[in-house]
C-alpha cells in the first residue's frame, strides 16, 4: 500500500502515519509546519518530508490513498492534484474504516468522558490479553502510540463530533460505523461548529443510525437529554445498555466500586468516571471479559493525560490538572475532587481557551459549574483571543454568566502565578483546567513546590 499524507504533522494524524509506517506501508506526507513531538516521531520513523511546503509532484496515480488533514485547505495544491487524478482520498476517520471493515468496532461518542472510556476499555482488555487496534485522544501509560493499526480482530476508538476534513465537514464518529457504541453524555458545545443545540443534538442521532444492524449502543441513563434521544429515536434492529453509576463506597480519599458482585479499590474517583467505568465495563463484557478480569485490570487504571492526572501530593496537598474546558466538564471535574475530599479547601483554576468557552455569548453555559470549589478562578489570555478573532471580554458578564460568589478574574500570566503562590496551601486541593497552557506558566514546578515546601 502506498499512502500519502497531505497535513502529516497532525497530533493525530502523524501516529495514523507511523501505526501504516510500522504495518509495512510505504508512507510519504507534507505539511507547512510541524512541531514536537510529531517532528521527532516522523523523523525517527525515517518519513518526516524533507522540506515544509505542499508539492503536488508527490501526489502520483500509484497512491493507493491520500488522507487529509484538518489542517489542509480547500485550495492545497497537493489536494487538487488528487482530485485531478480522481485518487482514493480520505479523511481520517474514513481511513480508519476502511482499514477496520472486517474487525469488531467499538466507538465511544459523547460530549465529555469519551478519552477517559476509551483508555479504560483499552488498559482492560491489554491486560485480558485480548488483541485489538486502537484510537484515543491522549497519551496513555502502557500504550507506545495513540493509533495503532494492525491485522487485529477489534478497534476501539474515541469518535468525536469535530469535522472529519475541509471536504468532508460531517462529525468524525458518524464515519466508524459501531456494532458496539457507547454514547456518554450530551452537552452543548463547539459553538463555531454547531451554532445551535439542536443542530448539535441532531449529529447523536445521526451516530446511532450508523450503528450496525445487531449492534449494541451502551448509553448514560442518567442524562436527562441523552436518554429522551435514545427514546424518541429508537431502532427495533438493535440493542440498547442503559448505565448509571455503578455501587461503590468512598472511604479516607479512596473508592471502591462494585461491577456484578466483584469489587475492587480504584486509582480514579469521581461519579464521572464512575459512569465512565461503568460504560466500558458494558463494552468489555460485550467483547467476552467477565466480571472478574475486568475489576482486576481496571484497579490497576491511573487515568488518561490530563483527564484528572496527580501533577504532586502529600499527606494534606493534591494538585490535579484536567483537560475540563466545556461547562458540564468542568462542573463534574470539581464536583468530583470536592466529593472525594468534603473536608479540604478546593482551589479551581479554569483556564477560558476554546473558541466556545471565550465567547461572551457562550458564558452562560458556565452557570453554576464552579459552585462547589471554595476558591475559584477564571483566567483567559488576550492572545488567545486574538488568535480566535474573538473581542475583548468583559469582566462582569464572566462573573454574570458563572454566577459564582468570589470569583476572581484574571487576564495576565504574572497577576495569576503570584495570586497561586499567595495562597495557603494546608489541607487543601489545588485543581487546573485548561485546554490550553497558562500562557506558558510552568504549572508542574508550581505544583512540586507546593508540596515539597511542607
Amino acid at each position: 500500500m502506498n499512502v500519502h499524507f497531505i497535513a502529516i504533522g497532525g497530533s493525530v494524524m502523524h501516529q495514523l502515519a507511523l501505526a501504516l509506517h510500522k504495518k509495512g506501508y510505504r508512507v510519504t506526507g507534507s505539511d507547512d509546519e510541524i512541531f514536537e513531538p510529531a517532528l521527532g516521531n516522523l523523523r525517527q520513523a525515517g518519513i518526516l518530508p524533507a522540506a515544509m511546503g505542499w508539492f503536488p509532484e508527490k501526489i502520483h496515480s500509484d497512491l493507493d490513498a491520500v488522507i487529509l488533514g484538518m489542517h489542509a485547505k480547500a485550495d492545497n495544491p497537493e489536494l487538487i492534484r488528487a482530485k485531478e487524478l480522481g485518487l482514493n482520498i480520505y479523511s481520517f476517520p474514513e481511513y480508519i474504516y476502511q482499514e477496520s471493515i472486517d474487525k469488531t468496532r467499538v466507538v465511544v461518542g459523547g460530549s465529555h468522558g469519551k478519552t477517559t472510556t476509551t483508555a479504560m476499555i483499552m488498559h482492560v482488555l491489554k491486560k485480558a490479553g485480548k488483541d485489538f487496534d486502537y484510537l484515543v485522544g491522549a497519551r496513555l501509560e502502557g500504550f507506545e502510540q495513540s493509533v495503532r493499526i494492525t491485522d487485529a480482530p477489534i478497534l476501539v476508538a474515541e469518535g468525536d463530533e469535530y469535522p472529519a476534513s475541509v471536504i468532508e465537514k460531517r462529525p468524525k464518529f458518524h464515519f466508524l460505523f459501531p456494532q458496539i457504541a457507547i454514547i456518554t453524555g450530551i452537552a452543548w458545545d463547539h459553538i463555531n461548529v454547531f451554532p445551535t443545540f439542536e443542530i448539535y443534538l441532531e449529529q447523536f442521532t445521526i451516530f446511532i443510525d450508523k450503528i450496525d444492524s445487531g449492534g449494541l449502543l451502551i448509553y448514560n441513563g442518567s442524562d436527562p437529554v441523552l436518554k429522551e434521544l435514545v427514546q424518541k429515536h429508537a431502532r427495533k434492529d438493535i440493542r440498547y445498555q442503559e448505565y448509571d453509576i455503578p455501587p461503590h463506597n468512598i472511604h479516607d480519599g479512596a473508592t471502591t466500586v462494585t461491577i456484578d458482585g466483584v469489587s475492587t479499590g480504584l486509582q480514579v474517583f469521581g461519579d464521572h468516571n464512575l459512569l465512565n467505568l461503568h460504560a466500558a465495563w458494558y463494552a468489555c463484557e460485550e467483547l467476552g471479559v467477565d466480571a472478574a478480569t475486568f475489576t482486576s485490570a481496571i484497579a490497576s487504571f491511573t487515568g488518561a493525560s490530563k483527564r484528572l492526572e496527580l501533577m504532586a501530593k502529600n499527606a494534606q496537598t493534591a494538585v490535579y490538572r484536567d483537560f475540563a474546558h466545556a461547562p458540564s466538564k468542568v462542573k463534574a471535574t470539581i464536583d468530583a475532587v470536592k466529593q472525594q475530599y468534603p473536608d479540604r479547601t478546593l482551589f479551581a483554576v479554569l483556564e477560558l481557551h476554546t473558541f466556545s468557552s471565550l465567547n461572551e455569548q457562550f458564558m452562560h453555559q458556565y452557570h453554576g459549574a464552579m459552585d462547589k470549589a471554595d476558591k475559584a478562578v477564571v483566567y483567559y489570555s488576550n492572545h488567545a483571543l486574538e488568535l480566535k478573532r474573538l473581542p475583548p471580554l468583559n469582566e462582569a458578564k464572566i462573573k454574570e454568566g458563572f454566577g459564582k460568589d468570589g470569583l476572581v478574574v484574571m487576564n495576565n500570566k504574572d497577576v495569576l502565578m503570584e495570586w497561586l503562590q499567595g495562597q495557603q496551601y494546608q489541607n487543601s486541593n489545588l485543581l487546573l483546567m485548561s485546554s490550553g497552557n497558562y500562557d506558558g506558566a510552568d504549572m508542574l514546578t508550581f505544583a512540586k513546590n507546593i508540596v515539597e515546601s511542607k
